[in-house]
């Protein structure tokens, strides 16, 4: 009866997990609207997530001796995923965001051969292959321009998916280590990262100050639902075959499509949709990679 409570509840997680992180541009953008920059809001709403899960998990040894540089490295990387998957959904079209930072296969495959020495092999050199094709049918540009991001907001969505490879590669050394202390050294990272722009930009205290009882509402439901899709994505995946677990979590993809053209009327034209659906597929891909690898 557990065991097959556990495979039920291990899709669902990672189910979970992905619709919240397909929708949580849009408390990102109210969060803007209300005067917060992009660093602000993630400031707040991560340390509001970090004193959540100290409260309900207190670290009995939160500085490990052994794991230390290896956990600030991927802490400093998850943070600057973080910060510029959120900067880069308030600024710029979220599908298209969204498809950059799921080249993440692409940089995986390059991260693993510079850092654990594993080799592409045939499908790793597929994932390569269609990952960049991918890449430049969705931004090729007709008039002439070469097929890169377009702006600030495409460059940071790309940069999110590299640091996201790398944090990734780099968890696999410390996979004995436990989620609680995972997530409070990856949520520290993000307070970290956007600590730093944040004292540059307006003047933070008055920003808070100004700030209404919905906005702070606000601010605690995102933290709330970033400690749900944390805690939902470290059960489902320790849980689920990496090649069943990519094709749940790209249900984030179908969930952001839907939102953003709902809540932001947002729509991808038909370069757009091809291109992407080449990364997808390069992201299935590297999902048969990984569950052979584990097996």
């Amino acid at each position: 009866m557990f065991t097959s409570s556990r495979r039920l509840l291990a899709p669902l997680a990672l189910m979970v997990a992905a619709c919240t992180w397909g929708i949580l541009w849009y408390p990102y953008r109210l969060l803007e609207q209300a005067g917060l920059s992009g660093s602000q809001s993630s400031l707040l709403t991560y340390l509001v997530s970090l004193l959540g899960i100290l409260v309900v998990y207190p670290p009995r040894r939160p500085w490990p001796t052994g794991d230390r540089w290896l956990l600030i490295a991927v802490a400093l990387s998850t943070g600057w995923t973080n910060l510029a998957y959120v900067l880069a959904v308030i600024q710029g079209e979220i599908m298209r965001v969204m498809l950059l930072f799921y080249l993440a296969p692409l940089w995986t495959v390059l991260f693993a051969r510079l850092i654990l020495g594993e080799k592409a092999g045939a499908w790793g050199w597929l994932v390569i292959v269609m990952s960049l094709f991918g890449a430049i049918v969705m931004l090729y540009d007709p008039q002439g321009g070469l097929p890169f991001p377009t702006c600030t907001a495409e460059w940071l969505g790309l940069s999110a998916g590299f640091t996201f490879a790398l944090s990734n590669v780099l968890a696999r050394r410390i996979k004995h280590v436990s989620t609680q202390r995972r997530s409070i050294w990856i949520f520290a990272g993000v307070i970290l990262i956007a600590l730093l722009p944040s004292i540059s930009e307006n003047n933070l205290p008055v920003q808070l100050a100004g700030m209404t009882v919905m906005n702070w509402g606000l601010v605690l439901l995102t933290g709330a639902l970033l400690v749900l899709a944390t805690f939902s994505v470290q059960y489902g995946l320790s849980h689920t075959p990496a090649n069943r677990a990519i094709v749940i979590l790209l249900t984030e993809l179908v969930a952001a499509a839907f939102f953003s053209w709902y809540w932001a009327g947002e729509v991808m034209s038909g370069q757009e949709w091809l291109g992407g659906a080449l990364i997808v597929a390069a992201s299935l891909i590297s999902g048969k990679m990984e569950g052979k690898a584990d097996g």
